[in-house]
């Protein structure tokens, strides 16, 4: 996926083929037609001290911003616009950093950081967790979320399946999403990783759980709440810390950005701790399912250190 040679300023090309299949499967998903239909690239980083992106989308006036269609984290609504904690909580920092519009690109979440640093887009506004890996191929703020792990499972919890321990003793059949930090989490306990069935999105893990498929499906605490809140079949078991390296595991969820660009992500980080300390970032991710537990002081060096 290189660069194209086309104008830096020209919008992107969405990844139609996508078409944020988990969003359409929960019945809300509007119209593509407001993402814009120009297929180009970003332009190059140009090698400047601490690049010079942030000066570019000032001058632009758009920032455009990688999500994978889940649900709370981003995602295009019933309506055809976008929303989720993490673009909903861009498009205040953005404002206050001198960009007015934020415009989506939807990928598929294992295509996330590839897409950025293949210049899709400029920022990664998808809830990613932050870990050492991921940190060698991209710079995070700090998180401006903290999440257990959680299980969607059969009505009732038949298989009693708490924590990937009890997956792996009981020899339950375990899904997760492409991508996920859950299939470490999974393997990490004992799971084997070819045994695991990988599936596109959060809805689709729903459908293999509620077909029978699969014993439970593995995600983020407050992704699992909402995806099986209405189902007749399926339900969210409690929320746990996976153990990494013998100890409990809370993991951070924030905003990526290509290497180079340590002021657009410094910047970034001081928009983003003021809106801490006064509650905004809590009033904002709220209304998505997220709690005053779900917030957090943790930073992106401690997650990329761990």
């Amino acid at each position: 996926m290189a660069p194209s040679s086309a104008s830096p300023l020209a919008p992107p090309c969405p990844r139609r083929r996508s078409l944020l299949a988990g969003v359409a499967a929960l019945g809300t998903l509007g119209t593509l037609g407001s993402l814009g239909t120009g297929c180009s690239r970003v332009s190059a980083d140009s090698g400047v001290p601490g690049g010079d992106l942030l000066d570019r989308l000032r001058a632009q006036g758009v920032v455009r911003l990688g999500i994978a269609g889940e649900i709370p984290q981003g995602f295009i609504d019933k309506d055809g616009e976008l929303t989720g904690e993490a673009p909903e909580l861009a498009r205040v920092i953005f404002k206050r950093l001198g960009v007015d519009r934020v415009q989506p690109v939807p990928t598929e979440f294992g295509s996330l950081i590839p897409g950025l640093n293949s210049q899709q887009f400029d920022v990664v506004a998808a809830g990613m967790y932050v870990n050492p890996e991921r940190c060698e191929q991209v710079i995070f703020a700090d998180p401006d979320y903290q999440m257990l792990d959680s299980f969607i499972v059969r009505k009732g919890n038949p298989k009693d399946l708490h924590n990937y321990r009890d997956i792996v003793e009981k020899k339950a059949k375990l899904a997760t999403g492409t991508g996920y930090a859950q299939i470490q989490h999974a393997v990490e306990a004992g799971y084997k990783e070819g045994d695991l069935l990988i599936v596109p999105d959060q809805v689709a893990g729903l459908n293999a759980v509620e077909a029978g498929r699969v014993d439970a499906f593995s995600g983020t605490a407050v992704t699992v709440r909402l995806v099986a809140k209405n189902s007749r079949k399926a339900e969210s078991a409690e929320a746990f810390a996976p153990i990494i390296d013998g100890k409990p595991r809370v993991d951070g969820g924030a905003f990526a950005f290509r290497l180079p660009e340590t002021k657009l992500r410094d910047a970034f980080n001081v928009e983003l701790h003021k809106m801490k300390k006064s509650g905004e970032v809590f009033r904002i991710l709220r209304p998505f399912g997220f709690t005053q537990d779900e917030m957090t002081d943790l930073t992106a060096k401690e997650l990329c250190d761990a």
